[in-house]
């Protein structure tokens, strides 16, 4: 899910949902480009051809806005993370999808990742919940079908899911940062190959 702001010139009256989908792309655009603190609301009104009242009308602050913009973002992490892991009953190909779902959130269009994982507000708590919300609900995902697939308690599972989301995050964010030197099916291929070299070492219930 990718917020694309459409040119519309100033003045054109757009349906509530349109137009919150318009600010919001826009403002995706500003805080990606400048970061959460140099942006302006002047910027982002002026980024989707609107006047401010019309912006704050939607938005009556700029950190509503951008806590808007990283419901959605974090939603569409956590969405592709349950469908991932819902796309086949073999663990192995559960593993690299679920990997594969990291990789496609952090190369997808217009960086949205960058305002959930790399967010200069981290210290504001209403970003850090939403930011840890991301990867605890992720985690707890892969936790639920490491516990029901293995012998392994409640709280290694949750570990374990722990590790595998900290491997695709991290792993994922190198490889775009790094120039995309090995194209993404690879990538994922590859860090999928690592993570099931510990995961599929432990004995499947039943």
């Amino acid at each position: 899910m990718t917020a694309t702001p459409e040119a519309k010139p100033r003045g054109t009256r757009l349906p509530r949902l349109a137009r919150r989908r318009q600010l919001l792309g826009a403002a995706q655009q500003v805080f990606v480009e400048n970061g959460y603190h140099a942006a302006a609301m002047d910027d982002i009104a002026e980024r989707a051809g609107v006047s401010k009242p019309v912006l704050y009308q939607h938005f009556p602050s700029k950190l509503e806005l951008y806590l808007a913009l990283l419901d959605m973002h974090v939603d569409d992490m956590v969405t592709r993370c349950r469908e991932a892991l819902a796309s086949t009953n073999d663990n192995k190909q559960r593993v690299q999808a679920a990997i594969g779902a990291f990789f496609d959130f952090i190369s997808g269009q217009g960086e949205a990742f960058r305002l959930v994982f790399e967010s200069d507000l981290r210290n504001v708590a209403d970003v850090r919940q939403r930011v840890e919300r991301s990867l605890r609900e992720s985690a707890d995902m892969i936790s639920a079908v490491i516990q029901e697939e293995t012998g392994c308690s409640r709280e290694e599972a949750h570990l374990l899911s722990i590790g595998l989301v900290g491997l695709a995050e991290v792993s994922a964010r190198y490889w775009l940062t790094s120039g995309d030197t090995i194209p993404k099916d690879a990538a994922t291929q590859l860090m999928a190959r690592l993570a099931w070299r510990g995961i599929g070492g432990f004995p499947r219930t039943g």
